[in-house]
């Protein structure tokens, strides 16, 4: 039999509502194609590495962190793990791009809590939702910001500090890792609780800032506690101050703001791992067992202490709890400091 105009009709009308059938719903398939690799795909897939996204420049203390990581994790999940710097934008550039990617577990981000917790409430346009476009994977460590002076400032602590800031007016200025990180808002409250004058100056990330902080180009800033002690060890950099409600083991002869009368300053400061929103719940609850198997290791988590942080996992729930907690904490701090909504 001749195919085409030769089938009898009935059977070319049955052919041809098939055929019209598949065409329709082929951009659907299409669409339902990436949800479904996400759902079903074993993990992690074999031959494709699994990259963490850092929204700071390499050689601070988020980057070091998240390459030791990778490094054991990559061991733990039998695949190459990497770092991927994406600085800028307080670290939101990093944390669009992860928004974005395919929920198959093969690109996560590393954040601090301001890129979850802050940035929503210092900027007018944040390109993600912190709660509807990630999927929580566990902490990674806590650790507290400190306040650093360069080492040519003549001051032993902080209410010296305040001091040479207020004899001279309108002439000092403080560095952060970015506008309405952590880092700035540190800054702007101890500036406003202390009644000095002087002018915020954001870097694209920690190391940059820290960079003229050795060299003086700025007198002080809040730094993280990890990139704070490797610039104080260079002797260019001094620690008087530790924002937490204690001291920490990496800087047990450093009192907190509080014991220096500055008080109020000492909200959560951690990093954590996140994926895409839609992730698979077998593929999140992998990363999480094989992230709280690298972050109990002996070496990890001495890298970590060494840094002024200390490393530790949660679940998945335990992490969005954290991160919704600290979000509503640090909305109450901006408030109350009188920020207002970056453009």
């Amino acid at each position: 039999m001749r195919p085409g105009p030769f089938l009898p009709r009935a059977v070319r009308r049955r052919t041809l509502a098939r055929l019209l059938a598949l065409a329709a719903a082929a951009p659907a398939l299409a669409c339902l194609a990436p949800a479904a690799l996400a759902a079903g795909a074993a993990f992690p897939v074999d031959g494709k590495p699994i990259r963490i996204v850092v929204g700071f420049t390499a050689g601070g203390g988020t980057d070091a962190q998240a390459r030791i990581v990778a490094k054991h994790l990559g061991e733990v999940l039998g695949t190459a793990v990497l770092v991927d710097n994406r600085p800028g934008a307080s670290t939101m550039l990093a944390a669009s791009e992860v928004a974005r990617a395919l929920p198959d577990g093969h690109t996560l981000l590393y954040a601090p809590s301001s890129t979850m917790a802050q940035n929503p409430h210092t900027f007018a346009k944040v390109p993600y939702d912190p709660f509807k476009d990630f999927t929580p994977i566990s902490l990674g460590g806590r650790g507290p910001l400190v306040l650093s002076i360069s080492s040519g400032v003549p001051a032993a602590n902080v209410a010296e500090l305040v001091a040479y800031v207020k004899a001279r007016p309108g002439q000092t200025s403080y560095a952060s890792f970015g506008a309405g990180t952590s880092s700035h808002i540190y800054g702007e409250a101890f500036v406003r609780k202390a009644g000095i004058d002087s002018v915020h100056v954001p870097y694209k990330g920690g190391s940059d800032a820290a960079k003229d902080l050795m060299a003086g180009r700025v007198p002080f800033m809040f730094d993280s506690a990890s990139s704070a002690v490797i610039a104080a060890s260079s002797g260019k950099v001094r620690i008087l101050a530790v924002a937490a409600e204690q001291r920490i083991p990496a800087l047990p002869d450093v009192p907190t703001l509080s014991e220096q009368g500055f008080t109020g300053l000492d909200l959560p400061s951690w990093l954590g791992f996140y994926g895409p929103a839609g992730m698979a719940a077998p593929t999140v609850q992998r990363l999480n067992a094989a992230l709280a198997q690298v972050l109990a290791l002996p070496e990890v988590r001495k890298f970590y202490r060494d840094g002024g942080y200390e490393a530790g996992a949660n679940s998945p729930d335990a992490f969005a709890q954290l991160t919704r907690r600290t979000y509503e904490q640090w909305g109450a701090m901006v408030r109350q400091v009188g920020l207002q909504a970056a453009q």
